[in-house]
């Protein structure tokens, strides 16, 4: 079967907070966008009944009803939604290309914001109680809403710890599910010191989850040890899951440079090792996965990538000037040096512009023209002809170097 292609300015691979605050960014920048999303738009936080630390809203409000604010804002600076997987990518070079199951969208810029997922126990009855019927993977999003009652923890690595005395905070019980011997555990000591120390956390050893039980909502927790094997029913009004966390990245494997954990690796612009593509959210290795980190993630990312595309252009269309002679002035407009040559090169311009385009870089603003050119040098002057650098100066630029220049148009 014949895929059908479309075009757009730029794809963003997942519909999370992360994904939907690059597209309000790139859509609000006039980019034609298209974001695709397998499941749910908004992603894992619309399943989070409580979310009291976002910003802006003091009353507190659902996952569901802020990303489908989210949703809303996207669509009204005309992003595109499908609904569908995303098969394969190939992001090397100029135009970039994402492949569903009958789709193959070309483009200029990615963002790769597919987020992941919490690694489950794999127990018995586990799907029934997923998200809003008891089982849960964020402390901080759904703390309060276990005010008084008591909690389950399962894991015994930082997160687990630190979160489940976080939950101590407002549950009245925290009870921890440890696989290993009693005093055991993988957080780091002064964590286990502290928890060991919380006379509202009690220890289950040697223990992982059998099972899930209840009837609309979780009600029990059944423990197995697993040296004995016998089975420990234990009463809760819910559960956090603490046993790490996977990132989907299946699709750009082998396509973006990934660390040991599967993470994309990006830096503080939210760029990867591709040029044009970024990455945003729980895709990448953070500190902190919330839905507050996710939206910097993706504003940053949306901006990149209208910065990314006006780069492109003013680089196809100015800087290269369809093979025509080409002067570009790169400078810094926070140098006094590169301010004093500035008159200089706009006489040139004025004396010359028939005969060459003249294209001056402020790379405080537009770092990556001067990357494309090759130069890290500024105040630096470069001349191009046929698509190709003829000459660069960065020293003794002056007037009469640049009329020099004229001997090669």
């Amino acid at each position: 079967m014949d895929k059908k292609r479309e075009q757009y300015d730029v794809v963003i691979i997942g519909g999370g907070a992360a994904g939907l605050t690059a597209g309000i960014y790139c859509g609000r920048a006039r980019l034609k966008t298209l974001i695709l999303e397998k499941s749910l738009v908004g992603g894992l936080a619309t399943y989070t009944n409580e979310i009291e630390n976002y910003p802006g809203f003091p009353e507190g409000t659902t996952g569901s009803e802020l990303m489908g604010l989210f949703h809303k804002q996207a669509k009204k600076f005309g992003v595109d939604f499908k609904m569908t997987d995303v098969r394969s990518v190939s992001l090397q070079g100029e135009v970039k290309t994402v492949e569903t199951f009958r789709n193959i969208y070309e483009c200029k810029a990615v963002v790769v914001a597919s987020g992941g997922k919490p690694r489950l126990t794999g127990a018995r009855n586990e799907d029934n109680f997923l998200y809003d019927k008891g089982i849960s993977f964020c402390a901080t999003c759904d703390a309060a809403a276990n005010t008084g009652k008591t909690v389950m923890v399962v894991g015994s690595g930082d997160a687990a710890i630190e979160e489940g005395m976080f939950l101590t905070r407002f549950a009245d019980k925290v009870i921890v599910s440890v696989m290993h011997d009693p005093g055991k555990m993988d957080c780091n000591e002064i964590a286990k010191a502290q928890a060991l120390e919380n006379t509202k956390m009690e220890f289950v050893w040697n223990t992982v989850v059998d099972s899930f039980e209840g009837q609309d909502s979780l009600e029990t927790v059944v423990l197995k040890n697993v040296k004995t094997g016998s089975l420990i029913p234990v009463p809760v009004d819910s559960c956090f899951l603490f046993i790490g966390y996977a990132p989907n990245t299946d699709m750009v494997a082998g396509e973006l440079e990934l660390n040991r954990n599967g993470y994309v690796r990006i830096n503080e612009k939210m760029e990867t090792c591709v040029p044009g593509v970024f990455a945003a959210g729980d895709v990448c290795d953070k500190f902190l996965k919330q839905v507050a980190t996710a939206v910097g993630d993706g504003a940053i990312a949306g901006y990149g990538v209208e910065k990314y595309i006006s780069e492109c252009e003013t680089y196809e269309q100015q800087i290269l000037n369809h093979g025509k002679p080409s002067l570009v002035y790169l400078w810094n407009a926070t140098d006094p040096a590169c301010r004093e040559l500035l008159p200089v090169v706009e006489r040139f311009e004025q004396a010359h512009g028939d005969r060459v385009k003249v294209t001056k870089v402020d790379v405080y603003k537009s770092p990556g023209l001067a990357a494309r050119l090759g130069q890290e040098t500024f105040p630096a002057v470069a001349y191009l002809e046929g698509g190709e650098i003829v000459k660069v100066i960065t020293e003794d630029i002056g007037g009469d170097v640049l009329d020099s220049l004229l001997t090669y148009a």
